[in-house]
């Protein structure tokens, strides 16, 4: 068999505004170097979860929403450290003091899910992420989500004739509502040909472990 052809999907359950799904993703990244090594190749798609699926379709103000999520300014404060400081061990710079809104993800998830029909998920994803962690873009806004989109492979036309219809949104919805039938409660959650095996950002060594494993038992099922 080619070693390049790939053996599998990996599916990352996961939402733009997640900032262990950033860190998430760069341990797959790793976690997919050490499988190729060992002559596993796998694909990988970006499925919705909204961490906030009540959110006002316009946002909301970042710093009012995080008072009334951590109870106050200095807990808020101590959790962006936290998770700046483990992003860094990465090789992530995030700026999280750039982030004036908190925004509703559900056109970053069609934005997805569009990139993901033409071939350029990952570097639709990648954008995102880095335009809302480090840059402190609203990915809720239309214009920033266009200029993203751009950046990771889209064409402008392609995202203003999606942002400005519904497309999407309705798939975006069900899957959302899938992942959570499924009992996924939090986000990254990962799953290797349709079996959810772990969520939160695990090392990558871990990871590669875990979607080894895994793959070995599907394949001697299968046999």
């Amino acid at each position: 068999m080619d070693q390049a052809k790939p053996v599998g999907r990996i599916d990352v359950i996961s939402d733009a505004i997640c900032p262990w799904c950033y860190i998430g993703k760069r341990h797959l990244e790793s976690a997919l170097e050490i499988l190729a090594k060992q002559g596993l190749h796998f694909t990988v798609a970006w499925h919705p979860f909204q961490l906030n699926p009540d959110m006002p379709r316009e946002g909301v103000d970042r710093a009012q929403y995080r008072l009334a999520k951590f109870g106050s300014a200095e807990r808020s404060r101590q959790m962006d450290e936290r998770i700046t400081e483990t992003a860094a061990t990465i090789g992530l710079e995030f700026h999280l003091d750039r982030l004036t809104r908190t925004p509703n993800t559900l056109d970053a998830h069609r934005l997805i899910r569009l990139a993901g029909q033409k071939g350029v998920q990952d570097g639709v994803v990648e954008a995102l992420f880095e335009g809302y962690f480090c840059n402190g873009a609203d990915i809720g806004n239309a214009e920033v989500l266009a200029r993203l989109g751009v950046e990771g492979g889209l064409e402008r036309d392609d995202i203003t004739a999606m942002l400005q219809s519904d497309a999407g949104l309705k798939e975006v919805t069900a899957a959302d509502q899938m992942a959570r039938n499924a009992g996924i409660q939090g986000v990254p959650s990962f799953a290797l040909q349709g079996h959810v095996l772990f969520s939160g950002a695990v090392p990558a060594d871990e990871m590669a472990q875990a979607f080894r494993r895994a793959w070995e038992i599907l394949r001697n099922r299968a046999a």
